[in-house]
């Protein structure tokens, strides 16, 4: 499934930037996180319940920021495990500064499968949209 969007901050890029690396920011601001320990060389394990429809799941998961150039883009890449079910996802992530605001653009695909894909399939569109819209929204209200 392909995810896309763009969020516009009120605040220059370097502060976002802080705001959409930060582990703190990233797990208060991320539906379901339960936690987000830091592994080395950017990458954090965290503990994620998704709700899809009638069925949650948690998962153990892995995250990663690849590809980093400070202030501007860098790679999201996403994997998990738990409750029979999977979910991997891979993003880039954009920032464009323009009198003092920052345009996030994110372009990326994800794929989930086992029990929540299954059950919650139709739904799977109108969920990853509404969590990533939940989550940029939270990062907004950080960055002011």
């Amino acid at each position: 499934m392909k995810v896309s969007g763009s969020y516009v901050f009120d605040a220059p890029a370097a502060k976002v930037w802080q705001v959409l690396t930060e582990p703190k920011s990233l797990c208060n601001c991320i539906p379901g996180c339960e936690g987000l320990d830091p592994m080395g060389g950017d990458e954090y394990q965290a503990v994620l319940t998704v709700a899809v429809g009638p069925i949650r799941a948690r998962y153990n998961a892995k995250i990663a920021m690849r590809d980093q150039v400070p202030h501007q883009s860098y790679r999201l890449v996403v994997s998990g495990t738990g409750s029979g079910s999977f979910v991997n996802g891979d993003a880039k992530i954009t920032l464009v500064e323009n009198n003092g605001k920052t345009t996030v653009s994110i372009e990326g695909e994800s794929q989930a499968g086992g029990t929540v894909a299954r059950v919650g399939q139709r739904l799977m569109e109108g969920v990853a949209r509404s969590t990533m819209d939940k989550f940029f929204t939270c990062l907004q209200q950080t960055a002011r």
